[in-house]
C-alpha cells in the first residue's frame, strides 16, 4: 500500500469522500457540521472585532505596540478556539455516522464487500459509541482550559497561547478524527493514543492542515468527513499494522 503524508492523506480524504461508493455516507456528518459551525462563525464574524479591541484594551500602556503583534494572533486564535469548539460538538452529534464512513471506508480500501448492517446495529452501538466520545472530551477539557486561561494573561500569554494551541489543536484532531477507525477495531484510547505519538510528524501535519481548514470560511463546512475519510486511510495504511493483538485487549 502506498504510504503518504499527513497531508497527503488528507487530500487523499478529499478523494474518498467524493466516490461514488462513499458519498452517500458522507451526507449526515456533512450536515450536522454544516449546521453547527456554520451558525457559530457567523455569530463569530457579527462578534469578533468587539472581543479583540476589548481584550486589547487591556493591556498596559506601555505594551500597546504588541497590538499590531497580537492582533493577528488573537483573530486566528479566536477563529481556531471556535472552530475546534464547535467542530467537536458536531463530531459528538455525528459520532454514530463518522463511524460508519469509517467503515465504508475501510471496506472499500480493502476491496471488501460491506456488512449489511441495518438501522437497528446503529443504534445498538449507540452507548458505546458516545462512552468513546466522553472518553474523548475528558483527555481534552483540562489542557482546553489550561490553554483558554493562558490566553486571559495580558502580553505573555496572548503571545504564547495562539502557538500552543495551533499546535493543540492539531493534536486534537488527529485524535478526534484518527479514532472512529481505530474504535470501530475495540481498540482502547490509550493504545490509540500511544500509537498516534509513535508517529507524530505524520500526526501533527495531518491535524495541523484539518485544522487549518477549519478554519477558513466555507470549506471548514466539508472537513468533516473529509479527515474521517483521511483518518481511516492512514488506520489502514500505517496504524493497523502496528496494532499487536495484545493492545487490543487492554481496557480504555
Amino acid at each position: 500500500m502506498k504510504k503518504r503524508s499527513g497531508i497527503g492523506y488528507f487530500i487523499y480524504g478529499a478523494q474518498l469522500a467524493l466516490s461514488p461508493t462513499i458519498r452517500r455516507f458522507v451526507l449526515m456528518p456533512l450536515l450536522a457540521n454544516i449546521l453547527l459551525v456554520g451558525s457559530a462563525l457567523w455569530y463569530l464574524f457579527s462578534q469578533l472585532q468587539g472581543w479583540i479591541a476589548h481584550w486589547i484594551g487591556e493591556l498596559p500602556s506601555y505594551l500597546t505596540w504588541l497590538s499590531y503583534v497580537l492582533w493577528p494572533l488573537m483573530v486566528l486564535t479566536i477563529l481556531a478556539t471556535f472552530s475546534y469548539f464547535f467542530s467537536t460538538l458536531a463530531n459528538l452529534i455525528a459520532a454514530p455516522f463518522n463511524g460508519l464512513l469509517a467503515e465504508r471506508v475501510e471496506y472499500h480500501l480493502r476491496d471488501l464487500p460491506p456488512p449489511n448492517d441495518g438501522i437497528a446495529e446503529l443504534l445498538k452501538d449507540l452507548p458505546r459509541v458516545f462512552r468513546r466520545e466522553w472518553r474523548k472530551l475528558r483527555y481534552v477539557l483540562p489542557k482546553a482550559i489550561g490553554l483558554f486561561i493562558l490566553l486571559l494573561i495580558p502580553a505573555l500569554g496572548q503571545t504564547l497561547a495562539p502557538l500552543l494551541w495551533f499546535a493543540f489543536t492539531a493534536w486534537m484532531l488527529t485524535v478526534q478524527y484518527c479514532d472512529y477507525p481505530f474504535d470501530n477495531h475495540k481498540v482502547p484510547f490509550d493504545t490509540m493514543r500511544r500509537t498516534l505519538k509513535q508517529n507524530q510528524i505524520k500526526s501533527y501535519s495531518f491535524g495541523a492542515v484539518v485544522s487549518v481548514f477549519t478554519t477558513v470560511p466555507v470549506l471548514n463546512l466539508f472537513v468533516m468527513p473529509i479527515a474521517v475519510c483521511g483518518a481511516t486511510a492512514m488506520w489502514v495504511e500505517e496504524y493497523q499494522p502496528q496494532i499487536t493483538p495484545h493492545s487490543q485487549t487492554q481496557t480504555t
